[in-house]
């Protein structure tokens, strides 16, 4: 499937809004605001269960990789998801706290995000003291 028509796809079932369970939310990291090089995907099969957690990685911006986007197409397919949501933006650092760092402390990878409000790409009450 060619990206257009995946991210099209991926809009248009965002804007229904909730439409019941299951459902899919799509979050996308990156470096800084303006390249996601990872996407999660989360499935949550029906109100109080366990979450799923899907990622994909890439150098590149994953918004722009067909093969990744025509996969989170395939996956909310697969789901029967009822419900498609999409976060606004970039909404942080690809790399994950306790995992690729120590907890607690600033991604060393990721300048960017430190001290930010991660909803907004700007410095506010994100700031670690």
């Amino acid at each position: 499937m060619e990206l257009d028509k995946s991210t099209k796809r991926i809009a248009k079932k965002a804007k229904k809004g909730f439409q019941g369970y299951p459902v899919i939310t799509i979050a996308y990291y990156g470096p800084n605001d303006k390249r996601a090089t990872k996407v999660a995907i989360r499935f949550v099969e029906e109100e109080n269960s366990e979450p799923q957690t899907e990622c994909f990685r890439t150098d590149g911006d994953i918004r722009e990789d067909a093969t990744i986007q025509s996969a989170i197409i395939k996956l909310i397919e697969r789901s029967a998801a009822k419900t498609v949501s999409v976060a606004d933006g970039i909404i942080g650092c690809p790399h994950e706290e306790g995992v690729d760092y120590p907890a607690g402390e600033e991604c060393p990878q990721c300048e960017f995000w430190h001290g930010r409000d991660r909803s907004k790409g700007k410095p506010g009450s994100n700031a670690r003291n």
